[in-house]
């Protein structure tokens, strides 16, 4: 009996933070690089995948505007810009990125 509630208790913590997922991270509208290992940069494509031209290497702590993201594949590629270059533009995994 104990058992049985342990396992009920744990399938209703595994839902409710289930249904707690985190806002798409365009809603934020800004993102810094995180996660990348040195001395490796992010990659900034040319197109949504990565069979694009890299346009620039971003490191960690780089700051973006995330326009959009969308599911290629089996990841989630974000158009985005440099914060402090507008012009500068391109795509880059969601994965390494974090909302501001």
């Amino acid at each position: 009996m104990t058992r049985l509630l342990i396992i009920a208790f744990a399938a209703t913590l595994l839902t409710a933070c289930g249904s707690m997922s985190t806002a798409p991270i365009e809603r934020y509208n800004r993102a810094e690089v995180v996660g990348v290992e040195e001395p490796d940069m992010l990659k900034m494509r040319a197109g949504p995948g990565t069979g694009y031209d890299i346009k620039v290497g971003l490191p960690n702590g780089t700051i973006l505007r995330v326009e959009n993201c969308s599911r290629i594949g089996g990841t989630r590629w974000c158009e985005v810009a440099l914060d402090r270059r507008p012009g500068l533009r391109g795509y880059v995994s969601e994965t390494y990125l974090r909302p501001l």
